[in-house]
């Protein structure tokens, strides 16, 4: 069961179902994880995580997971064991 000493963080759409797969996903590892869902955020703190989104995966796309350092756009099982380790 993978398992990371990182924070993991994901960027989703509320009604996207690779969005849902991958908490799923996580859940499923107990991968500990925050989420923001951006089509639910208005104003200021939609913008905000937009320009967050924007920095590590420019063509806007979700889910955008962050592992450390690690973006992973898209939901893929094996880049996320691997950036969960062991």
């Amino acid at each position: 069961m993978p398992s990371t000493d990182h924070k993991v963080k994901i960027y989703t759409l509320s009604t996207c179902i690779h969005c849902k797969r991958a908490k799923a996903y996580l859940q499923e590892c107990q991968v500990p994880f925050e989420f923001v869902d951006v089509d639910l955020l208005q104003g200021e703190e939609r913008k905000s995580a937009m320009e967050e989104v924007c920095r590590c995966n420019p063509r806007l796309t979700f889910p955008t997971i962050l592992i450390g350092d690690v973006v992973i756009v898209g939901f893929d099982e094996d880049k996320l064991k691997r950036a969960l380790g062991p």
